[in-house]
């Protein structure tokens, strides 16, 4: 049986670049696909580059020939994220992507569920920082409850330095950010105000803001909590705000910058209350292990059934975060008094 080939769509992109290079640490061949010829810095040491527009299915399927899955890490993933999908169940291989975007996420899960089902393979949206970690420490903080009433989401960021495709996915992106209220998705109030969210150290108290990724989607799909909410901490928003914000450089031999993140998820269920929370180096480089170790599970224990799943739906999620121990420190404090 020949060892699994694993294509990067979007490789030349920031994130896409961590990822490949998480592939080889982790030993593992893969191709990199631009939408174009790559600049001759990211084309250097690249096992075997390919190239397929999105809106060309010909390509794409060329492109995809003899691998077994596919990480999406091209966005903006509105445009992305049908054509690849489609083209993967085309080719009878798991689809995987990055992103935050509440509507992809929720389309993807809607769309391709029962063909993926029908073909024996996986799609599964979201897989990054935003909405897949989220899902996972979700699911691990609401473990035992019953009849959860409340899971929130926030997130503290020292600084944002964005990416262009980060960039370009916020022009593109307008559709109304969704909550779960009264166990449904929900339109997020507007205006939404902002209020304070005790950080563990060396953040502490912040001001945050309402903002609702691909977590609200993933989790509402697998956790029947009452209300599900998200945050960030309001400083790093204005970094994204300001067009002159420079883009990420990186501050190690590996590429990560200095970013510091953390990331508290807090359950309640009557008088029970549980806290998780999860730190660590960059957003963007973190997403690489979160991605490839849930591609590498996939390949080496795939579902009994094909489909479209969120993050939790497919993995243990003890068990998964533990695996990223060398990437993230995670705090647990289950059945406290108080949490806020």
């Amino acid at each position: 049986m020949h060892a699994p080939i694993v294509a990067v769509y979007g490789a030349t992109g920031h994130t896409g670049n961590f990822v490949v290079r998480e592939l080889e640490h982790r030993g593992i061949r893969s191709v990199s696909i631009g939408r174009a010829a790559p600049e001759p810095a990211h084309a250097e040491g690249a096992v075997e580059w390919r190239f397929a527009a999105c809106d060309a299915p010909d390509a794409l399927d060329a492109a995809l020939r003899e691998t077994s899955v596919v990480i999406n890490c091209a966005g903006p993933f509105p445009d992305t994220a049908p054509a690849l999908i489609e083209a993967a169940l085309r080719a009878g291989i798991h689809y995987l992507d990055i992103t935050a975007e509440q509507r992809t996420a929720r389309q993807s899960l809607a769309t391709y569920h029962d063909e993926a089902m029908a073909r024996g393979t996986v799609v599964l949206p979201a897989m990054a920082f935003f909405g897949g970690l989220a899902d996972l420490l979700a699911a691990d903080v609401a473990r035992g409850m019953q009849a959860v009433e409340s899971i929130d989401v926030a997130v503290a960021l020292d600084y944002w330095h964005p990416t262009r495709g980060t960039r370009k996915t916020g022009d593109r992106n307008s559709a109304r950010r969704m909550v779960v209220a009264n166990g449904q998705l929900t339109p997020l109030p507007q205006p939404s105000k902002t209020h304070e969210w005790n950080f563990p150290e060396p953040f502490g108290m912040q001001e945050v803001a309402a903002v609702p990724l691909s977590e609200i989607v993933t989790i509402h799909r697998h956790i029947a909590a009452r209300n599900v909410h998200s945050y960030l901490n309001v400083a790093p928003l204005r970094d994204i705000h300001d067009a002159k914000t420079p883009a990420p450089t990186a501050s190690d031999a590996s590429g990560r910058s200095s970013q510091r993140f953390v990331m508290d998820v807090r359950a309640r269920a009557g008088d029970a209350q549980s806290r998780i929370t999860a730190s660590g180096i960059d957003i963007y480089a973190v997403t690489a292990p979160l991605v490839v170790e849930a591609c590498l599970r996939i390949l080496g224990h795939p579902p009994a059934s094909g489909g479209a799943y969120a993050p939790a739906e497919l993995f243990d999620a003890e068990d998964f975060l533990s695996a990223l121990a060398p990437h993230l420190e995670i705090t647990r404090s289950r059945d406290v008094a108080a949490v806020a």
